[in-house]
């Protein structure tokens, strides 16, 4: 049977099985209802604001296009759209089942893809950053082919009429991934995924070339179980899942094994509240708050596939967590074994000292209380307890304006966590007099001070130094961290606590003409937000000057501070 032809058969017969299941749940105890007739309800619900979002201007440019927030018609807006309203008139459960209010405004939708879309390249713009952006047209193919095969295989010949349309914007971008490039490591699996996509529904070898070409670079995985960019609520769960989806699509089975490994490492990310650790990201969700929603199809995945407790575990967590609304009925409409029933929960870990060494991290879980240390990092240390987080513990020097603790190592010795950084500040001795003749004594940097290759080229004298230890231990989730910086005197040294904005400090003062800033002199503070309470101590303020010359600007928190000079030595509590 042509490829083409079978999808459409399986869809058809998957959008009427899921009618005879809704209507006779009791037959069918190994699906879950449930959870697709909330996803189901969740999206109805988003219907009426797209609808009021879409450009209906008769003889506009861009008529079809979804507007968003700052007047700007999107494709990759417009795509969740499609998908959208795809999903809606395909669900047996929908109240827009098989509606006929919903085709003019696809077809709009359709018609301005087709006119956004780049006819050299096959491409669309995106207009926060990237233009003829192939990278962009496979995120918006990941979203508009499962609402082809919907509409395609749809039992109303009004709705399946869409779909030629939609196959022309999906062949022509398939097209332009062929040869276009990208920028970031999870461009690629996403471009894999978009052409298997593409190649499921329009078989052609040159788009499985294509995969095969990016896939020939190996995945970007550490021994970890991390990726590349490190990025915990964003692309960790992008990658994971075009992996699953070039696995499924081509035959593929080799590509689970990377997203198992990440998905077993990032049991140990999430906190107690479900939030997951974002301080070791290289993107922007870098210090976020960030949930696990965004794995919930990968987890799903291979919890049924692999009868997988730990799994499964997380996904009740994350339904719980989200109220079941999971977004993700256009995975389950197209792929409805994934309604299955989950294998039974096993326990998730929660009492847990774990060192990822190529990621510089060390994750420390205790129940309720939930702390990471990090190399490599300005945020040095964080911790939370329920709701209330000290966000980021970090601290400088204003040691020649270089002095943001950033710790070159981390080691882990007998239950210690020990981060070091040495530092030096040298002056410079003139040039001789052959390097005067040749010119070198112009060689400055724009902002007036000596060009590098003129301080490489000098003598240096006067050399400073210093070296700043921090030696943290934890005993039952209470954490002590000795922080010892020495070497050059009398240099100020400021220590910043950032917690959670919302809470409620007691024990601090506030910092002269300074917004949610505050000094901890002497004894123990402590931060509290609903239930939750976090004590710090002891305190100590030999000073004011919070923001040293060189430091990182305040965090967008309510940060405490303590003060000193060096030698610096004073031991931190955090209970």
């Amino acid at each position: 049977m042509h490829r083409r032809h079978f999808l459409a058969t399986t869809a058809v017969t998957t959008v009427a099985a899921l009618s005879a299941r809704l209507i006779s749940a009791e037959s069918t105890p190994s699906t879950d209802l449930d959870l697709l007739r909330t996803a189901v309800a969740a999206n109805d619900a988003q219907i009426p604001a797209l609808l009021a979002t879409q450009e209906r201007r008769a003889g506009h440019r861009w008529l079809g296009g979804q507007i968003n927030e700052y007047g700007l018609h999107t494709a990759q807006s417009t795509s969740g759209f499609i998908s959208a309203l795809a999903c809606a008139v395909s669900a047996p459960d929908s109240k827009y089942f098989k509606s006929a209010d919903l085709i003019e405004p696809l077809r709009l939708a359709f018609a301005y893809m087709l006119a956004a879309q780049h006819p050299e390249d096959g491409t669309v713009d995106y207009y926060a950053t990237n233009f003829h952006s192939p990278p962009d047209m496979a995120f918006i193919l990941e979203n508009v082919c499962p609402a082809y095969l919907l509409l395609h295989a749809h039992p109303s010949s009004s709705h399946a009429a869409l779909a030629p349309a939609l196959a022309t914007f999906i062949q022509r971008g398939a097209d332009g991934l062929i040869t276009g490039g990208v920028h970031t490591p999870n461009h690629r699996w996403v471009v894999c995924a978009a052409l298997a996509w593409a190649n499921s529904l329009f078989p052609k070898p040159a788009y499985v070339a294509r995969i095969d070409q990016w896939l020939a670079e190996t995945i970007d995985l550490d021994p970890d179980g991390q990726y590349t960019e490190k990025s915990t609520t964003v692309y960790s769960p992008i990658v994971n899942r075009a992996l699953l989806t070039v696995a499924r699509l081509l035959n593929r089975p080799s590509l689970r094994e990377p997203v198992r490994k990440n998905l077993e490492m990032t049991l140990y990310y999430v906190h107690a509240d479900g939030e997951v650790v974002t301080e070791a990201s290289r993107r922007q969700d870098r210090y976020q708050r960030g949930s696990m929603g965004r794995y919930y199809f990968s987890y799903r995945t291979l919890a049924l596939l692999d009868g997988n407790g730990r799994f499964a575990a997380m996904c009740r967590l994350i339904e719980d967590s989200t109220q079941r609304k999971v977004g993700e009925l256009a995975a389950f409409l197209v792929e409805p074994e994934l309604l299955r029933s989950l294998p039974a929960p096993a326990p998730l870990p929660t009492d847990y000292a774990k060192h990822f060494s190529y990621s510089q991290l060390v994750r420390l879980r205790r129940g309720a209380a939930s702390a990471t240390i990090l190399a490599a990092n300005t945020t040095l240390f964080s911790y939370h307890r329920g709701a209330a987080a000290l966000e980021a513990l970090r601290f400088a020097t204003a040691f020649f304006g270089k002095g943001q603790f950033t710790a070159d190592t981390l080691e882990v010795r007998d239950g210690r966590y020990i981060l070091r950084q040495t530092l030096e500040g040298p002056y410079f001795q003139p040039l001789s007099a052959e390097q005067i003749a040749h010119g070198d004594h112009t060689k400055m940097a724009p902002n007036g001070t000596l060009a590098t290759n003129s301080k490489a080229m000098r003598t240096q004298s006067n050399i400073q130094r210093l070296e700043a230890v921090v030696t943290i231990t934890e005993n039952a989730g209470r954490f002590s961290l000795a922080f010892s910086i020495t070497g050059t005197a009398d240099v100020p040294v400021s220590l910043e606590l950032a917690f959670r904005a919302g809470g409620q400090l007691s024990g601090v003062e506030p910092v002269p003409h300074i917004a949610d800033a505050y000094l901890l002199r002497s004894g123990t503070g402590r931060y509290t937000l609903g239930r939750d309470v976090i004590e710090f101590g002891s305190g100590r303020v030999e000073h004011t000057y919070t923001q040293v010359r060189g430091a990182l600007p305040k965090a967008d928190a309510q940060s405490v501070y303590l003060t000193g000079l060096t030698p610096f030595h004073a031991t931190l509590s955090i209970a």
